[in-house]
């Protein structure tokens, strides 16, 4: 199986996790788990090889955290050497929603590495722009009368 893990300061991963259950439905290929404030990264750690135990030596896994060489993402990448699973592993930082999604969906197409790197990537920048405001100029009139 090929799993996405999701991985956080804060609540953010649990967040993206919470809303990625919201639009498509739990998967039990999902998991996530965050560095709220206050906790040591030996806490981090310990907790995360929960996390991380249904994943099996014939599994491999897509890692999303928030911050390239943030305490979360950095952990999470210790803690899969540990456990011999860093050779199957891809992992990326900068989460967003759209990311996570696109990884989902290149998991559950069964895309190649390659193909699920250029989504990922694809979908996190497009999901990242300004939002064009349109001003309606009568309603600016109206106001000033």
């Amino acid at each position: 199986m090929k799993y996405l893990l999701l991985v956080s300061h804060g609540t953010m991963a649990p967040g993206v996790h919470s809303v990625i259950k919201m639009l498509l439905g739990d998967r039990d290929n999902v998991l996530s788990y965050s560095m709220e404030d206050g906790v040591s990264a030996d806490a981090f750690v310990e907790a995360l090889r929960g996390v991380i135990a249904p994943i099996g030596a014939d599994d491999s896994v897509v890692v999303l955290g928030d911050i390239v060489g943030g305490s979360p993402l950095t952990n999470t990448l210790n803690t899969l050497t540990e456990a011999g699973l860093l050779a199957s592993t891809v992992a990326f930082g900068g989460l967003n929603l759209p990311m996570a999604i696109s990884a989902l969906m290149a998991i559950e197409d069964g895309l190649d590495d390659a193909a699920l790197i250029s989504n990922v990537i694809d979908e996190g920048r497009e999901g990242v722009r300004q939002v064009e405001l349109a001003l309606d100029d009568e309603d600016e009139d109206e106001e000033d009368l």
